[in-house]
């Protein structure tokens, strides 16, 4: 692997901003100083720009196998990449869904292949795969997925006896997907019968998919946790009551329960239907602004712990049917950085607090080796952006497979200039450097 010297960045790292150069020796960082003379195969003039590490999103749909006429890892880890994301951990409602360990070595074996950025792959719960949830390695796979809520996709666990002894036995990690199931379908039905299922609109969904189903299943989530001492983490958290589950008193090492938010939570809300509809159309719901404030305010407060995607493409011809018929989820991996740097310019939040939830505390809390530092002896995995350079999003620059993003026409006023993935050069200038592949991640566990 080359060498890389990187001049005269402003680092950002574990709180602290600082100029400084870094030097970059088979693909880790060999060197952090104020003056870094060695000679180099490659040399980044990074004047005016900040060196964040790259993001680590540990949530990802990117429907390879078998959904990928919307999205696959080839695609979907250059528009990772592009965004100044390093590392994904992708979810297991693929085609078929990944819940046997062959069916998830198999997803290993694509994107050794195939995927620019680093990577892990969840395994998949059912209601009778026991057996199979409990050979997951702790070392190699980033945790186990339920889905204590249908979503998309046919992986909802609702056997009460599975359930407590996935959290009883399991030998990692498990992330939840937390909605009530029957209260869902109770309001859906509801609404059915009042306004026929033809006149369903986008701005119906958090009225169908409640905060109260969420809190619901989380706080269900959280009893059987605590019963069986399980180190558990609840994906996507939507709205104001569910932080107060969590707590902020303690460091996240200690944490046996910890949570994740997403970009579109902290972004959008419910008065964004209007212009948005089905393109802001996720499980769960995007709700009323006091949620996003909620949710919002857990993240700086430390009730949430990290930011991440939910990065969950469908095609634009799907999108674009009525509301009922519409799948959830939407490409978000490509923006994500810049949308929480304009929180930043918008005075909400610090580069520092981008840093802590996205790269630092997603490494700590998935216990990630030498990833998500600035640190001598970590991988190189870097993104180098300007503060002060307009983005705009528009069809010709976005690298999802499905062509579209939620951000269409909105201009960014930071831009992407370079990323790199473990030591490698993998995006310039707003184009993609096909260097090989990531690395698969690894646990200390």
């Amino acid at each position: 692997m080359s060498s890389i010297l990187i001049k005269s960045a402003q680092i950002v790292n574990e709180g602290k901003t600082f100029l400084s150069d870094v030097y970059i020796s088979n693909g880790r960082i060999e060197m952090i100083a104020e003056e870094i003379n060695h000679s180099a195969d490659q040399t980044i003039d990074a004047r005016g720009l900040h060196l964040l590490p790259g993001l680590i999103d540990d949530q990802v749909h990117f429907r390879e196998p078998g959904l990928t006429y919307k999205a696959d890892i080839w695609h979907e880890s250059r528009a990772a990449v592009a965004g100044g994301t390093t590392s994904f951990m992708e979810m297991p409602n693929t085609v078929p869904n990944t819940l046997t360990q062959k069916l998830l070595q198999d997803k290993y074996d694509i994107a050794a292949e195939k995927s620019l950025a680093n990577y892990s792959f969840f395994m998949g719960a059912a209601n009778d795969n026991l057996d199979e949830v409990l050979k997951t390695n702790p070392r190699d796979v980033c945790g186990i997925k339920i889905f204590m809520g249908s979503s998309t996709g046919n992986m909802l666990v609702d056997n009460e006896t599975t359930l407590e002894k996935i959290f009883a036995e399991a030998p990692t990690l498990i992330a939840v997907h937390c909605e009530d199931e029957a209260t869902v379908q109770r309001n859906l039905q509801a609404f059915k019968d009042k306004y026929g299922e033809e006149k369903l609109q986008p701005f119906m969904h958090p009225l169908i998919r409640t905060a109260e189903a969420c809190y619901l299943s989380s706080s269900k989530a959280v009893e059987l946790a605590k019963k069986h001492n399980t180190r558990l983490h609840i994906l996507h958290i939507s709205t104001a009551a569910e932080t107060a589950l969590f707590v902020s008193s303690i460091p996240l090492k200690e944490k046996k329960i910890t949570a994740e938010a997403c970009v579109h939570h902290l972004w959008f809300s419910d008065a964004d239907y209007e212009e948005k509809g089905n393109f802001i159309k996720w499980n769960p719901a995007v709700k009323t602004v006091a949620d996003k404030e909620g949710v919002f305010q857990a993240v700086l407060d430390g009730h949430i712990d990290v930011i991440a995607t939910d990065h969950a493409p469908h095609t634009l011809e799907e999108k674009s049917k009525p509301y009922a018929q519409a799948p959830s989820g939407g490409p978000l991996v490509q923006h994500a950085l810049q949308a929480l740097l304009d929180l930043v310019k918008q005075g909400k939040m610090t580069v520092e607090q981008v840093v802590q939830k996205t790269a630092h505390n997603t490494a700590e809390l998935f216990q990630i080796e030498s990833r998500g530092f600035v640190r001598e002896g970590y991988w190189a995995d870097l993104v180098l952006v300007d503060l002060d350079r307009p983005y705009m999003v528009s069809k010709d620059n976005i690298l999802s497979k499905c062509g579209w993003s939620p951000f269409e026409g909105y201009t960014f006023s930071s831009t992407i200039v370079h990323t790199l993935v473990s030591g490698n050069v993998a995006y310039t200038d707003g184009k993609i450097i096909e260097v090989g592949t990531g690395h698969r991640l690894l646990f200390n566990r």
